[in-house]
């Protein structure tokens, strides 16, 4: 993988070079994992005029951390005995090396912290790297991808074991729990996300905190995890019914968010823009008179975070690309009796490719639990 992450480090050091800057300063944790391999806590990176180095605090052995090191990286530790700000250090290091100029993650960096390294290193002009990392994070490669699909493998079976055991008069926070231990027990590093479980008048509702709540009869038990696997995450929704037989309302209800699903399922191709992809999803449930219920967007990029770019909503700007993972999420929560949710994490892939590449397959019919 060390050529991966020095191919990744040249682009960067090519589009700072473009922008006028002699060096880099990556400081935000998953574009540090995505460049290096991984990310020590506080460690930052300087992409240097000759070389590329990574200064922690301590050894990185020393630490617990996701990933592995590229070994071709120069790591250095701060020998102060209060460990210091790898960041200055890395600004005061560039400008003993006669960098002129350094681009910094300003989204990340605090105002202090941004001060600091004005003062460490006063002879260099601090320029915006801006979201330059996120922008190469967002088409993956075939080994990222094959990491997202083992996460969503682990989610499915997860779920799928989840439903066979008995869940009425069991608690959400129960729930959410016990589907936590099997992602692990599976082979992840742990939950994507906090899981939510939402049963009765709290089902469908995106990003539900559990409660004490127990399954009752005939509610709608709509579920969200996703196993994070060697750093990449994925996403799974899907809402149920408990009992025998779904009431009328909730049938017709399900129906029409499956509907509009679908509908964004059907639409992601390289080339279509994100807004399209979420009105796609969007028209169906606002046709049906929903569009007071609806979450600000459909769907958002993710890999190494959970929420990355692209995102899929009203306003979103560009098109998506092949290769690039989105969740389809729409979902319909209505105050008082409770919704449905159903999540799925895809990649977009060219219709000679078969089209875009389901990764999560827990079935989609409304079961009866």
């Amino acid at each position: 993988m060390s050529e991966v992450y020095a191919a990744r480090r040249a682009r960067l050091r090519e589009r700072c070079h473009a922008g006028g800057s002699a060096a880099a300063l990556v400081t935000r944790p998953a574009n540090v994992r995505y460049l290096a391999g991984a990310s020590p806590r506080g460690a930052a990176l300087l992409l240097a005029r000759h070389e590329d180095i990574l200064l922690c605090q301590s050894p990185p052995g020393d630490q617990p951390y996701e990933g592995r090191l590229d070994e071709a990286l120069r790591v250095q530790v701060l020998s102060q005995p209060s460990g210091g700000d790898p960041a200055v250090a890395a600004a005061d290091l560039a400008q003993s090396q006669g960098a002129d100029s350094l681009a910094v993650e300003e989204h990340h960096l605090t105002v202090a912290r941004h001060r600091a390294l004005a003062s460490v290193a006063p002879r260099l002009r601090l320029r915006d790297l801006g979201n330059a990392v996120e922008q190469l994070r967002v088409v993956k490669d075939e080994e990222e991808i094959s990491l997202l699909r083992i996460g969503a493998e682990i989610a499915d079976q997860a779920l799928g074991e989840l439903l066979e055991s008995i869940l009425v008069g069991r608690t959400e926070r129960h729930l959410a729990l016990e589907l936590e231990r099997r992602l692990v027990d599976h082979g992840a590093d742990g939950p994507a996300f906090p899981t939510s479980v939402a049963t009765g008048p709290n089902a469908g509702r995106r990003g539900h905190r559990p409660t004490d709540r127990r399954v009752e009869e005939g509610d709608f038990l709509s579920v969200c995890l996703g196993a994070s696997y060697r750093g990449y995450r994925c996403e799974l929704g899907r809402t149920f019914v408990i009992g025998t037989s779904p009431a009328d309302w909730q049938i017709q209800l399900y129906d029409l968010v499956f509907a509009a699903q679908r509908a964004g399922r059907e639409a992601l191709v390289p080339g279509v823009a994100c807004r399209d992809v979420d009105r796609a999803a969007r028209q169906v449930l606002e046709a049906a008179g929903f569009g007071e219920h609806l979450t600000p967007l459909t769907g958002h990029g993710v890999g190494l975070e959970n929420d990355e770019d692209p995102q899929l909503s009203p306003s979103a700007m560009g098109k998506l690309d092949a290769c690039v993972p989105v969740t389809i999420e729409p979902g319909v929560h209505i105050p008082g009796r409770g919704g449905v949710r159903i999540d799925d994490t895809l990649v977009v892939r060219p219709e000679a490719d078969g089209g875009p590449e389901l990764l999560t397959i827990t079935t989609k019919e409304l079961l009866a639990l």
